[in-house]
Formats: C-alpha cells, structure tokens, sequence
C-alpha cells in the first residue's frame, strides 16, 4: 500500500509512520522543509509535487495531520498561525487531489472533538451539531469547511480527543504532578476528558483508510470518557500517589490564558461511527490505558 502523510512529523504522525513500516507499507512525507528526514520513508515538498506530478502515482491513501499545534499561549499571532496552517494545509491537498487523474481512495483529515463545543452536562456523538463556545471550536468548524473542499474521492474527517502516549502530548504534564507526590483535581473535576491511547488513535485510522464505507466525522476517542476527578483519581491509582491537591481555576488561568480552556472545560464525546463498524479498542478504558502507559 502506498500511502502519504502530511505532519508526519509531529506527535501522532511519527506513531503512525512507525506502524504503518511495519507493516510494510511505502510512505511519502510531504513535507513544508526538504530538509526533514524520516528513516524508511520518502520526503517530498508540495514544490516537489508540483515539478514531479507522477510521485504519488499509484497512491492509495493521503492523511493530512498538519497543523501548528495548539499547545501555546493563544496570542493573536499565535491564533492566526493555528487555524492558517490547518487550512494552508487541507487547502493543499484539496489541490492536490484535483490534480491527480487517479485519485487517491481515501483523505484521512484530522479535525478535534472542540466542534462540539463545551459541555459539563451534553453527550456528543458525529451526529451531534456544531457548537460554536470558544476558539477552538471556531477552528475545526474552519478546518472542516477546507476538508470538505476535498473532491473526487472519499474523505474521513477524524476528530482527535485527548491523546495519551507517556513521551509526548499532554499526558507527561499531566502525570508530572502526581510524580512528585503533588497531584489533584484540576478546576471543578467535572469536566470531561474524552481521550484516546496512542496505540489506538494509530490503529483507528489505519481502520479509516481501510474501510471503505467509513466516510464523514469520526470521533476518534476511547468508548469511556471520564471526568477530571475521574482521571486524576485513576492515575493516582496506578502511580500509587495521592491525589490531594486541587489546582484552583484561576490559576490555571493566570498560568496559561485563554489555553486554560483545554483543561478547564471539556466535552463527554462517544466514539460511535466506530463502533458500529466493528472497530475494537485495545485500551477502552482508562486504568488499563494508564497502567500501560506507566510500565513503559
């Protein structure tokens, strides 16, 4: 299978490279830089593309996964950077499908769970409508406005949770506390945490790109979302430490400004779509999740 990545070095995209060269199969990078390197795969710049056509002849699957990312302190410089770069990059491929006389099987394009909207009290699923409650969730209603652009073949949009991996993401800062004896609820502890394993959000769109009658938003979280209290209490648990020392909201928003929203507020999110198409979870619930996480 020949497939290309976009953002295939960032914190997910690494993740699936690795799985998918196990799996034996010939990836292209397309990358912004020549000068990106990944062992095993061929790095291509959209410049290159447009000199040399015929490099993704023969393609199955393009996954889009670029964007700035979001952990950073949401200055009006830093906003604009954010949802530029996911439009930039699903206007991009848009472009880029036009222009192939065989086009592709499937675009894999992330999205977040932020179109939702927050919610302390709403369970949300991909038929649920678009709220629009803060910054985040203007962006993925931009974001998927670009994706639906994407013509001429199918196209999955996938809205990513809280991905958990012990190196990157949110997760290391999260479990930081509670190594040092320190850990606690964070604001209420009634938000909602819809999160995902790593090893999961990689096996999930492998399963997108396989299954051709999977088409639309997909909610790419665990089938058992939690609460912050919930989480804190289950990863003190596992780390055997306490679990007694609350983090008050507003210093959570003297800290990190209007990214505060990420931990203060949240959305009870289910992951229907792949359920109903038979997906199964290797962590669906979060103890086990952890405990896997911690070991490694």
């Amino acid at each position: 299978m020949k497939i290309a990545i976009t953002g295939g070095s960032g914190f997910i995209g690494k993740r699936l490279i690795a799985y998918w060269l196990e799996q034996g199969y010939e990836l292209i990078n397309i990358s912004r830089s020549s000068a990106t390197r990944i062992p095993g795969v061929t790095t291509v710049t959209w410049d290159d593309l447009k000199m040399k056509p015929d490099t993704l002849q023969g393609l199955h699957a393009i996954v889009n996964l670029a964007g700035e990312s979001i952990s950073q302190r949401w200055t009006a410089a830093a906003k604009s950077r954010i949802i530029q770069s996911r439009l930039d990059a699903a206007a991009n491929v848009a472009k880029l499908v036009a222009s192939m006389d065989v086009k592709p099987r499937v675009v894999v394009n992330a999205s977040g769970m932020s179109y939702y909207g927050t919610s302390e009290t709403d369970t949300f699923d991909e038929t649920s409508p678009f709220r629009n409650t803060d910054f985040l969730a203007s962006v993925v209603k931009q974001w998927e406005h670009a994706a639906d652009q994407i013509q001429g073949t199918r196209v999955v949009k996938v809205r990513v949770g809280l991905v958990l991996d012990n190196l990157e993401g949110a997760f290391p800062k999260m479990a930081l506390p509670y190594k040092l004896g320190v850990g606690g609820t964070v604001g209420s502890g009634r938000q909602w945490m819809s999160w995902i394993h790593i090893d999961d959000m990689v096996r999930l769109i492998d399963f997108c790109v396989d299954h051709d009658d999977i088409e639309g938003p997909v909610n790419a979280t665990a089938p058992n979302p939690v609460t912050n209290q919930q989480f804190g209490r289950t990863l003190a648990t596992v780390m055997r430490r306490p679990n007694i020392f609350p983090v008050p909201a507003f210093m959570m928003k003297l800290l990190f400004g209007e990214l505060s929203v990420l931990l203060l507020e949240g959305q009870k999110v289910l992951p229907r779509v792949l359920q109903q198409h038979g997906f199964v979870w290797k962590f669906p619930q979060l103890q086990e999740a952890l405990a896997q996480l911690m070991k490694k």
